[in-house]
């Protein structure tokens, strides 16, 4: 059951991501497409059983941390150089998160 909520988080979150309207990614494409590949990465882990229904949903906080980052930047409508390598920067801690949650070896049995 735990399983099967986290694949429907994960799915859910990757549309609410894919959706997201083209004035979002105007302003930051480079963020907005990693995001949705990251998505995609903790999704795929899901599937097939690399991630616990616990690092699911730790890692999916994770990326609404940066996605949360993401609006506030733009919220001015300018996102600064600063701005810009802040974002990377949490993009690349989550993206070492989601490669040791997916190579940890621990399984969803």
């Amino acid at each position: 059951m735990h399983r099967t909520l986290s694949i429907l988080a994960a799915v859910a979150l990757t549309t609410c991501l894919a959706g997201a309207s083209l004035a979002d990614t105007t302003a930051t494409p480079r963020v907005h497409h990693r995001q949705v590949r990251q998505q995609e990465r903790i999704a795929q882990g899901a599937r097939s059983g690399q991630l616990t229904p616990r690092e699911t949903a730790r890692l999916e906080a994770g990326q609404g941390h940066v996605e949360r980052m993401k609006e506030r930047a733009k919220a001015d409508g300018v996102v600064t150089a600063r701005e810009r390598a802040r974002l990377a920067h949490a993009q690349n801690a989550q993206s070492r998160h989601i490669a040791r949650a997916r190579h940890n070896h621990r399984r969803d049995a």
